[in-house]
């Protein structure tokens, strides 16, 4: 039996960040319900796994189980070609506790100029996970690559986009329209295969 979600259906998105809801309730097509995790009371659970896609399943599955509903999780991060792939699915937590991400930004700076190298390739990674209470999920995995550039430029966006610019553009996504960014963003390729999958 192939897995689809009906329009109108509840959905718990596995965030505690309200800001997110818009963009995942635009992604969707405004086709569902979204409630969060947070409005839920629901905890968020330690990220324990190695993977983007590990991390996104683990939330989905946390969250669907816990509130009988079925959840989305995304688990998203930055990396860096001359830093190994870092911070990549430790990027939230290079903001440290305040998510001050002034400061990773300064730190992926920093680190880049420490190897010497003239490398500045990076990509910003998104999974995204369904999963039914007690039952099945479906994971998918969206990637866009371009060149970080420093000082970061542009106050859109969030996280690290002032200083990721992706390729064949020469604006960051910390400059771009909120909707140019979401037609080719990391993010918008990974929803285009969860509405391929899932919807009808």
């Amino acid at each position: 039996m192939a897995l689809k979600l009906e329009a109108g259906t509840k959905l718990v998105a596995a965030t505690h960040n309200p800001g997110k809801v818009p963009e995942i309730a635009a992604l969707l097509d405004g086709r569902f319900e979204i409630l969060t995790a947070g409005q839920l009371g629901l905890p968020e659970p330690d990220e324990t796994e190695a993977s983007f896609v590990g991390n996104a399943l683990l939330k989905a599955r946390h969250a669907a189980d816990l509130s009988g509903h079925i959840a989305l999780a995304d688990d998203s991060g930055l990396s860096v070609t001359a830093l190994d792939g870092a911070p990549g699915i430790f990027s939230a937590r290079w903001a440290g506790p305040t998510k001050d991400f002034a400061l990773a930004m300064d730190k992926v700076a920093e680190r880049i100029e420490a190897t010497g190298t003239e490398n500045y390739s990076a990509w910003f990674t998104s999974a995204l996970a369904v999963a039914w209470p007690n039952g099945p999920a479906v994971v998918v995995e969206g990637r866009v690559d371009g060149t970080l550039v420093f000082p970061g430029r542009g106050t859109r966006g969030f996280g690290y986009d002032p200083i990721f610019m992706p390729d064949g553009h020469d604006l960051t996504f910390g400059e771009m329209e909120p909707a140019a960014k979401d037609a080719m963003s990391h993010r918008a390729r990974a929803f285009a295969k969860l509405k391929a999958a899932l919807f009808d």
